[in-house]
């Protein structure tokens, strides 16, 4: 990995951590179910943003050598990409 999305990526998944706790005590607590989705939701942006950093680490690193090298390793950087724009869009259905 690119030392510099690595840092971003384990800080953000630091703060996933925390954010899943507070959720979880927030169940436990029976809180206000309005603070629990919030909570939640802040959790789902999160993840995106963790997502959105492993996507541009593998894009920098895996997808341009799998570029330069031409023919399946092409078509495969190309499904893989496909696949992940597909899981992203089918979010939540």
């Amino acid at each position: 990995m690119i030392a510099d999305i690595k840092k971003r990526a384990l800080h953000r998944i630091r703060i996933l951590e925390g954010q899943m706790r507070g959720l979880e005590k927030m169940v436990e607590n029976e809180d206000y179910c309005m603070d629990i989705i919030t909570q939640s939701l802040a959790i789902q942006k999160s993840l995106g943003s963790l997502n959105k950093l492993l996507v541009e680490n593998h894009l920098r690193t895996h997808v341009t050598s799998m570029f330069e090298q031409g023919g399946d390793e092409r078509e495969a950087a190309v499904e893989e990409l496909l696949k992940v724009f597909e899981l992203s869009n089918n979010r939540g259905s």
